[in-house]
């Protein structure tokens, strides 16, 4: 293509990315290798971040919290002035489908890398889009908006003639946030009125809707890029049912169940939808796809999708690329409009939540972080980073490309299994087991899978045999840590006794139980016991293979067991073959404590406490919402354990709390106090 003056005038030279985390240092590494300047803008708490050290420049929005940072236009708009960035890229999330902000940005001189503003809003409201894809033919929910001026009366009435179970849905955003399911009636106001908190929160508009909830559907999104000609061009169909908390955690394609006759249909009803708004850019047509295989729309995404990897991977496209050149006013290129499918992708995202307390997101520093071979791996996380409670939970994205959907799929589990992770939960386990599991494999997936499969089902955990293995490795290595250190009586081992009858006694703690490790050492053998159940003679060789960090090769009857062992103080994190366990040296001697009243309501979370419910003395039954937390732009209640009265608040509205944080104390004893 001949580039004419007007073309060169728009070629992008230096790009600022209004985002941050993983999708940051994806958009930045994709222009820096199409030669342009990136400039990237930070909040307070992402000061070190990944994002921030990859971009060429950096500016500062001061604050944390997303609606005095990231969703600030004019800060952002500012930065683009300062840093003389002629292009602004919204990455997902924030301001990427605010079309106030595409317009601002084009007032201001400065290419948005998107849709055009008016696009933005036709789609971005996912109340509007619904109405023009149904005046368009194509099928749609029954469902309704809930407007300022609806009362309990309006709102019942909605309800009922949607039909339970209806689902309330945030008009603005994605991403599972401001979504509620409800299957009882009594239970709508509340479901409104939280849905309504949240989406301000995440995203700056409380608008909802309602709409009937098909249960138990296939995800289906189809892919859609657009250029300044007119074209627009569909790059085929993504499954994206594996959901927790409304949130997509795996996504592949091509989908299993998809033929090429609905994919056909599809890629039309998409490319139809952007035709009628002139569709400029990357963007995403999702359907439910119900169980007798009819589709209906659920919402157009105006930007890039978290999950636009597996899309990569079977194209051999890269869409930020794509992106750029669109945003530059070039056409789509020949390898765009001519693009095929080879082979199967499937994407896994990596979480720093706890599955086991219903994914509750986790938060603190990656004392080890490094992502399995073989795979693609999106992350905005280094090891040393912290992982703050103010934003997305999300640590990375595991891409595996493969001849066949089993093939990705266990090379993906692997890849997972085999990473190493400590400092933060994770929902590791749980995704290991998804990719290994029998139903999964034969692509019986929709968005009811983790309904019908437990968290303890799934996961896959190291066995007790297996953390007595890591318990002996750890003990060893800590051994060969301790004599590095020593300045005096390097021969001295942890646990050492001086009484030569007794073995040396080192005890951990798994954050399940505690484990009495006893061993003697003569030269290479070692005779180990965990909690006096013996592990017999082992031989053994460690090794130092970086800060304290140790390899560490045992061999228990017969066979070979490589572990590799870092020490962080008392903290020690053990990878081998069955995944990661994450030991803590203890004192032999117990600790004086505190133990927490009767009635303590912990925090489930570290966060920040958005609305108290209750006072003291007021009486409770229990479920009775006592105070709402909002962690990584979510909202978490804080219910009442059993009947009684309040004795305490512990907290105030807008504090920050920390993870096991008193909060509340709830007395169950009677009216007067008697049991």
């Amino acid at each position: 293509m001949t580039l004419t003056d007007t073309t060169a005038r728009q070629r992008i030279r230096t790009l600022l990315v209004a985002n941050r985390g993983e999708i940051a240092v994806r958009v930045i590494r994709s222009a820096r290798e199409m030669g342009i300047e990136t400039v990237a803008v930070y909040s307070d708490a992402d000061a070190d971040a990944l994002f921030v050290r990859e971009a060429d420049r950096a500016v500062h929005l001061p604050g944390v919290a997303p609606a005095d940072t990231y969703l600030r236009g004019d800060l952002i708009l500012d930065a683009a002035r300062r840093t003389g960035a002629d292009a602004i890229h919204p990455g997902y999330g924030f301001l990427s489908e605010n079309a106030e902000f595409a317009a601002s940005v084009g007032a201001a001189g400065i290419t948005f890398v998107g849709p055009t503003p008016d696009a933005m809003s036709a789609m971005g409201s996912k109340i509007r889009a619904k109405s023009l894809m149904e005046e368009s033919g194509v099928p749609v929910l029954p469902g309704g908006t809930v407007t300022n001026n609806f009362n309990d009366e309006d709102l019942a009435l909605l309800g009922k003639r949607i039909g339970y179970p209806v689902l309330v849905k945030a008009s603005a955003g994605g991403g599972g946030r401001g979504m509620r399911i409800v299957a009882d009636p009594s239970d709508l106001g509340e479901a409104v009125a939280s849905a309504r908190r949240e989406a301000g929160s995440a995203f700056g508009d409380d608008t909802v809707f309602l709409e009937r909830y098909v249960t138990a559907p296939r995800h289906i999104e189809v892919q859609i890029f657009g250029d300044t000609t007119g074209r627009v061009i569909s790059l085929f169909e993504r499954d994206c049912s594996i959901q927790r908390r409304y949130q997509k955690i795996i996504e592949e394609s091509p989908s299993p169940v998809v033929t090429p006759q609905l994919r056909a249909r599809l890629g039309d009803a998409a490319i139809a939808a952007g035709e009628a708004i002139g569709y400029v850019g990357a963007g995403t047509v999702e359907f439910i796809l119900d169980q007798s295989g009819d589709f209906f729309f659920l919402e157009v995404n105006t930007r890039l999708q978290v999950e636009h990897p597996v899309t990569e991977s079977v194209t051999g496209l890269d869409l930020v690329r794509l992106q750029l050149l669109v945003a530059q006013g070039e056409e789509l290129p020949e390898e765009a409009r001519t693009a095929s499918m080879t082979g199967h992708a499937i994407e896994a995202r990596l979480y720093a939540e706890d599955p086991a307390a219903g994914f509750l997101p986790t938060s603190g520093v990656l004392r080890e972080f490094s992502l399995g071979a073989g795979v693609r791996a999106d992350t905005g996380f280094a090891a040393g980073d912290a992982v703050s409670i103010h934003y997305d939970p999300m640590l990375a994205k595991l891409i595996a490309h493969a001849p066949t959907r089993a093939e990705a799929a266990l090379a993906l589990a692997r890849a997972l299994h085999t990473s190493r992770i400590h400092g933060v939960g994770t929902n590791r386990e749980v995704l290991v087991g998804i990719l290994r599991e029998s139903e999964f494999l034969a692509g019986i997936t929709d968005t009811a899978y983790l309904e019908r499969h437990s968290v303890g089902e799934l996961a896959v955990v190291p066995s007790g045999a297996e953390r007595d293995l890591a318990a002996a490795g750890a003990v060893l290595a800590l051994r060969a840590h301790r004599r590095s250190e020593a300045k005096v009586q390097r021969a001295v081992t942890p646990g050492f006794r001086n009484l030569p009858s007794q073995p040396a006694l080192v005890r951990f703690g798994d954050g399940r139980a505690e484990r009495d490790v006893r061993y003697r050492v003569t030269e290479k053998i070692a005779e180990i016991s965990v909690d006096e159940l013996s592990l017999g003679r082992i031989s053994f060789s460690v090794e130092g293979i970086g800060p304290d960090v140790y390899a560490v090769n045992l061999v228990v009857n017969g066979v070979r067991e490589s572990l590799q062992v870092a020490i962080h103080g008392t903290r020690i994190d053990i990878d081998g073959r069955f995944g990661g366990v994450e030991l803590i040296e203890l004192g032999l001697l117990p600790e004086p404590g505190t133990q927490a009243a009767a009635g303590s309501l912990a925090a489930p979370m570290p966060g920040s406490v958005v609305r108290l419910e209750v006072s003291a003395g007021e009486r409770v039954a229990a479920g009775q919402i006592v105070l709402v937390l909002e962690a990584m732009k979510m909202e978490h209640v804080v219910r009442a354990p059993v009947d009684g009265t309040v004795s305490g608040i512990l907290v105030e509205q807008g504090q920050q709390v920390d993870l096991g944080q008193i909060l509340a104390v709830v007395d169950d004893a009677g009216e007067d106090g008697d049991e």
